[in-house]
């Protein structure tokens, strides 16, 4: 390895600090479906109960993402990491010995906020601390971190309810998160340089009295906005007319906008600059790993539930499936952070077409099935296939998507790329599922299976041609 690439002591540190809360935060995600089954049992949880163990973690994380994210850059990030972890450690306590639905749905809401704190101050960190190829390194096993997380929380889950028992398996789930959020939160204290706390910003944060400006109004439009935005994907048990809610959450955003030039001209710092997407490459990477998580996060959610109900398999085979695909998506993020520099956004263009190979591959495993031809277990490669893609995608587009972004609106650019993600994420599950169920209604779980991956390939082709816009615009660039 050469020296430009060599990472010191203190980058070593920031990672380790770093990761492992944001690893114990998606693990919350992956790992919570396998023992839902168990709480409904243990404490009498309603179907509606459930259903918000779910969502409002998704609610309450997607919400404060971005102003999160500016409140690390004007006050330092290590104070809003520190918040973070300590709100998701103590939720985590709260929700493994909850003794009712309500508590563990207001400890899941909470635990949802505890990572939309911490999440974008270790996007900001990795911008602060780590440049050239360091930084595309350090991306890559974020993105590493991510995919370990997607892979191992159904087994872990599984495992902890084998261990343990149904009652005690499933706060176990939780309770695992604590030993690791006091960790962090005394590494933090001992490790993070002095400059993790301190703002990264100067006089553009400050309003006309000197203080600390963070925009409370924008940050009120956009959370709202936001969260009116999300609320009918991940709620769908309140009936049609939440889907009301879309059209209002689309209007406060372009109220929020305009309450962000106006901030600006008036000669006050905005939580978003808007200039931001301004600059291409961020503008055309948000757009790209947006389409990106609308389409492919749910193909894990379909192969679970084709396994499950369409095949007749276990929750463990469902979940073991998608097992080396995750760990495919582990290797490919790292070694892709290696090379991104040197590829640039072609890199990010071949993992899309990989990824849509893959999709072709599993439609085609699929259409066997349905003649009673090959195996299921022939997934097991196709999905390979689209893991692999998912380490050449999403860490290197982030990467890149950041590049050129200056170090002051680190944390809210990070905040707006992954407020994207979880959009995306939202409604691409509840459109595919939709999909899916509707074909299957008619027909039976192989046509839709097939339907909903045909959809989810006309999204990731969307997103190719950004991809390859892009390039075409850097190429030209460099010319």
């Amino acid at each position: 390895m050469s020296e430009s690439t060599k990472m010191t002591q203190t980058q070593k540190r920031i990672l380790l600090i770093g990761l492992v809360p944001l690893f114990m935060s998606l693990l919350s995600v992956s790992s919570i479906n396998v023992v839902l089954p168990s709480i409904a049992a243990d404490i009498d949880a309603s179907t509606s109960a459930l259903q918000w163990v779910l969502t409002g973690y998704a609610l309450s994380f997607g919400v404060v993402l971005v102003a999160a994210g500016r409140a690390g850059d004007v006050f330092g990030r290590g104070q809003l990491f520190v918040i973070g972890v300590g709100l998701f450690g103590l939720s985590s306590l709260v929700a493994g010995i909850a003794p009712d639905p309500l508590t563990l749905n207001i400890s899941r809401v909470t635990m949802g906020l505890g990572s939309g704190f911490l999440n974008p101050q270790v996007v900001g960190l990795l911008q602060q601390y780590f440049q050239g190829p360091p930084r595309g390194r350090a991306f890559g096993l974020m993105g590493t971190t991510v995919g370990l997380s997607v892979a191992i929380g159904p087994v872990l889950g599984g495992a902890l309810i084998a261990l343990f028992g149904s009652d005690l398996g499933w706060r176990a789930t939780f309770l695992v998160n604590v030993p690791f959020a006091i960790a962090s939160l005394i590494l933090a204290r001992a490790w993070l340089p002095a400059g993790a706390w301190r703002p990264a910003v100067d006089q553009d944060a400050k309003n006309s009295d000197g203080g600390k400006d963070l925009d409370p109004v924008g940050v009120i439009l956009l959370g709202v906005g936001v969260l009116l935005i999300l609320l009918p994907f991940v709620e769908s048990s309140l009936g049609g007319f939440i889907w009301l809610s879309l059209p209002i959450g689309i209007g406060m955003i372009w109220v929020w906008a305009r309450w962000e030039r106006r901030y600006a001209r008036l000669g006050r710092p905005p939580m978003v600059d808007l200039d931001l997407f301004r600059i291409r490459s961020f503008s055309n990477g948000s757009i790209i790993i947006a389409l990106y998580f609308l389409g492919v996060t749910s193909v894990w959610v379909l192969v679970a539930m084709y396994m499950q109900q369409g095949l007749g398999h276990t929750a463990l085979a469902a979940g073991m499936i998608g097992l080396p695909a995750a760990l495919c998506s582990a290797v490919s993020a790292d070694v892709s952070g290696r090379f991104v520099f040197q590829i640039g956004r072609r890199l990010v263009v071949w993992g899309i077409a990989l990824c849509l190979a893959g999709l072709v591959a599993t439609i085609a495993v699929v259409a066997l099935l349905s003649q009673g031809i090959g195996s299921e277990w022939w997934m097991l490669l196709t999905l390979a296939f689209i893991g692999t893609a998912q380490g050449m995608v999403i860490s290197p587009n982030q990467t890149l998507t950041l590049q050129e972004v200056p170090l002051r609106y680190a944390g809210s650019s990070g905040g707006v790329l992954q407020t994207g993600q979880r959009i995306g994420t939202s409604m691409g599950l509840a459109i595919m599922t939709a999909l899916a169920f509707s074909i299957t209604a008619v027909s039976n779980w192989h046509w839709g299976m097939m339907g909903a991956f045909v959809a989810i390939a006309v999204i990731v082709i969307l997103a190719g041609i950004v991809g390859l816009i892009e390039v075409r615009r850097g190429g030209s660039r460099r010319a």
